[in-house]
Parts: C-alpha cells; structure tokens; sequence
C-alpha cells in the first residue's frame, strides 16, 4: 500500500480509532488558532522577559492583553523532537524523532502518527503551515510525509533553515513547489504567507489553525540594517547587535500577523499561543556560527541540556473571547507545547486518539484562572544532552533529572546504528533532585536532603522512561 492509500485508509478509519472529548465550547464558539513558534528563542530574550536591550513592542502587548506564562516549557531542548511534540501531543521520542533531523535522514514524523492538524481539519477547520518544518530528512520527497500529509491545506516551508540565511532565502517550497529565490527576510515572508492565507479563504465563516514557525533567531542570523544599527551602542559587537535586532524582526512579523487578525474581524475569536521550540544557542557551544546571543535569563543551561535553560522558554497565551483571568496576568502554572494538541481537540470538538499515549494536557482551564489536570507529569528525554543528565520529570514544584549509563559526550553523528542501540537499552543511574518553586535557576540539589521525595519521583519517572523507551521505533536504514 502507497502513502497515498495509507492517508485515505487512515482518513475513513479515523473515527474508529477515537475517543471523543467532552468539548468545553458551544459548537459556534470554536475559536480560531494562531501559534507563533520561535527557533532558539531564549527565556530571557523578550523586552516582557526582561531583556534589557532587545525591543519586542509587539509581544509585550501580546502580553498585557493576555497572560504571560512564567513556567512554560518546549517538549524537548532540540528542534525537530521539539517540533514533533507539539504536533502530536507526544512525547517525541515515541514518535522516534529522537534529535534534530539532517536533510536526506531516515528519521521522519511517521505517517500513522496523528496530528493536531489533521484532527482539526477533520472537524472542518482550514488549516495552513509557513516556515521551518523540520519533521523529515527527505523533504518535499514522496519518501517522506510532507506538511500536507499531515493535515495542513496550504504550506510555505523548509527543511530545516533559511539558506543562505534569513535575507533573501532560496530554500522554500509550497504545497510541493519549489519557490526560487525570494527577496526579504524570512520571518517577513513567512508573515506575508499567512497574511495571504488568511485573507484568502473562500469561506471565512469556517474556523481557521495557522501555524507560523519562524527560523529566527536560530542561526545563520541575518537582520536588517535599520534594525541591526539600533542595536549598536547597546551591543557588545555587531554580531549581538545582529542578533538583538534578529529578534525585534521576528517580533514585528507577529506585529503584522497579530494586525491582520485585527483587520479581519476575529482577534477576539482567536487563540494566539506565543512560544519557543527549545532553550537559546549560545556562544559558549556553537563558536562556529558567531551571531548566536540568546539568553537563558536566570536558568541553568540552554539549548540541548535538560536543565531548565534547554526546556523553559517564552510563553504568551492571548483568547479574548475565553478570558476570565485580567489582561495582564502573569501565572506560574506549567503549560507545555505537548499541551496544544489536546487543548485544541477539546476546544474544537475533535477527537483524540485512544489507540496511543498522549502526554499533553488541555491547558485552556488557565483562562479561567484554574488549574491543569494533568494525568502524567511533564517527561524530556534527550539522549545526547550536553548536560550530564539526559532525562527528566516535573512533578509539581518539583523536578527530577537522571543521569544514564551510556556515554557523558553527546553521541556524534545525529541517530546512528551505535545511539540507536543506547536509545533503546540505556539505564538511568544519578538522580537529581531541585524545587522549582523556591529555586527555578537548580543550584541547589536536595537528592541527599529529601529522600523520600526523590524516591517516589525516582519511580514515577523510570516507570515513563521504559514505557516510552519501550515504544520508540528502531530506525531502519541509519548510517
């Protein structure tokens, strides 16, 4: 059976395979989704975050009109697992996107794999994904699902990065069309193509999820001028004031993309979530690529390490329609991007899989001012994490991270047959054990001092990490 009949086969059998939600909205009251998805945007590297250079004017409305998450957390501190859970509700190494996926790689988002795109659509939805995709090695390839194979209508995207980089890349396709050379910067064109879209649905009665994942501020970084010269007094070279001006662009794309909402009538009846696939690059490892400035803020780490500086990233939830809580709020409640699956399928009067894990939850309680009821805790497992820990749990206040029995180094050379191996049969060894409540930077490990605590978190997280351990795919064909 081809791909196609594989899709058409999965598409009538859908609701077989479900378990209706109770939707919490009237079926008229579906809202609308915007998601706004950064590459390496650091915790720290809003203006509403507490940068002290970088201008963001237009998340820092996004914020005072919404809420602003303190506690928000990518699904893995790398970006295509990252990209895989939020599209699935999953952790990614179910879906066997264990790391980043280098152009012409055997690992993919698989086809049997259900995507919030997909349930959304088949509740009537027109959907639509711009900018990085990152979910297959062999893109715009019928060896690989492409972004229309898993439920968006239209797509604008790339492999990986802009290339050459953000000015005037070369490197987009649409709906499987090779675009050519384009003139601007990513993050602006990738808003035009959403604009466009939004604008030109037939029926614009019919609810709409558009998902815009930005390149920026993932390297290679290039800004404007104007933007780039703003930045150099505050700066401590060119290269940072690229960087701090790479943002701001970004940060005006969701201006204009917020502005078109406006426009047409529907801000109120939209859901707009603001957030980042992983923790900042920074100069301390990537030396090879020199604009990479991101900040972590007061966390630990950054990009690739289970510490919260690789996992905790920007959040920002904006629904007009749905908010009890005041304009403005701030809230430490932890709300995750494998969150949006579930939390969209309930709004939307989709229906979730029940032949799967889901490890999401629906977080749209926290509009209302009340908590997440979350039947497993927040899990990340990165097998090549610069960080001596590779894996981790957040149960509450509290998060324990372990340590294995495989190599300390990352693992080179992406999944290979040696790391497929040690993904699969790896053991957890040291724990650690902080309070993120009184001490979110993890300076002080209280493994010694609460060893009750550790060992009941101990169980619950080695019981997740052989479940999913267990159920990830062995790759065939790795080099």
């Amino acid at each position: 059976m081809n791909r196609s009949s594989i899709r058409s086969f999965a598409a009538l059998l859908l609701t077989g395979l479900c378990l209706s939600t109770a939707p919490s909205s009237r079926a008229g009251a579906r809202p609308n989704v915007l998601v706004l998805f950064c590459d390496d945007l650091g915790y720290g590297d809003l203006a509403c975050q507490g940068h002290p250079h970088i201008r963001t004017p237009h998340l820092d409305k996004l914020a005072r009109q919404g809420i602003r998450l303190t506690d928000c957390y990518s699904s893995a501190p790398v970006c295509s697992s990252s990209r895989a859970g939020i599209m699935t509700g999953r952790t990614p190494n179910r879906s066997g996107v264990y790391d980043w996926i280098p152009n012409d790689h055997v690992v993919h988002l698989k086809d049997e794999e259900v995507t919030v795109a997909s349930l959304l659509k088949s509740v009537g939805y027109d959907t639509a994904h711009a900018g990085k995709w990152h979910l297959n090695g062999k893109f715009n390839s019928s060896e690989h699902p492409q972004p229309g194979d898993h439920g968006f209508d239209h797509w604008f995207a790339t492999q990986n990065n802009a290339s050459p980089s953000h000015e005037n890349p070369v490197n987009f396709v649409r709906n499987g069309a090779e675009v050519g050379p384009q003139q601007g910067y990513s993050c602006q064109l990738v808003a035009d193509e959403g604009i466009r879209w939004l604008k030109g649905r037939p029926d614009t009665k019919r609810p709409f999820f558009l998902n815009v994942w930005f390149h920026e501020p993932h390297e290679p970084v290039a800004s404007p001028r104007k933007l780039v010269s703003g930045y150099l007094k505050a700066a401590a070279n060119e290269d940072q004031a690229q960087y701090f001006a790479n943002v701001e662009n970004m940060d005006a794309a969701c201006g204009r993309l917020l502005a078109a909402l406006d426009e047409l009538g529907v801000a109120k009846d939209t859901l707009v979530f603001f957030t980042s696939d992983n923790g900042p690059e920074t100069l301390k490892r990537y030396r090879g690529a020199g604009r990479s400035y991101g900040s972590p803020g007061a966390m630990r780490g950054m990009k690739l390490h289970i510490y919260e500086g690789g996992i905790r990233v920007p959040g920002i939830l904006r629904w007009p329609a749905a908010m009890k809580l005041k304009p403005g709020s701030v809230i430490d409640t932890p709300v995750c991007g494998l969150d949006l699956l579930p939390t969209l399928c309930n709004l939307a009067g989709a229906q979730i899989p029940n032949d799967r894990a889901l490890d999401g939850a629906d977080f749209s309680p926290v509009f209302r001012g009340e908590s997440i009821s979350r039947h497993t805790p927040l899990f990340w497992n990165y097998y090549r994490a610069i960080s001596a820990p590779k894996v981790a749990m957040r149960d509450g206040d509290w998060k324990i991270v372990a340590h294995w029995d495989g190599p300390e180094k990352p693992l080179g050379g992406n999944v290979n047959p040696g790391s497929m191996a040690l993904i699969k049969s790896a053991s957890l060894t040291t724990l650690e054990l902080y309070n993120l409540r009184s001490d979110p930077s993890e300076t002080n490990d209280l493994a010694a001092k609460q060893p009750e605590k550790l060992k009941a978190l101990a169980a619950t997280l080695k019981r997740i990490y052989l479940e999913v351990q267990k159920e990830g795919p062995d790759w065939e064909g790795l080099k």
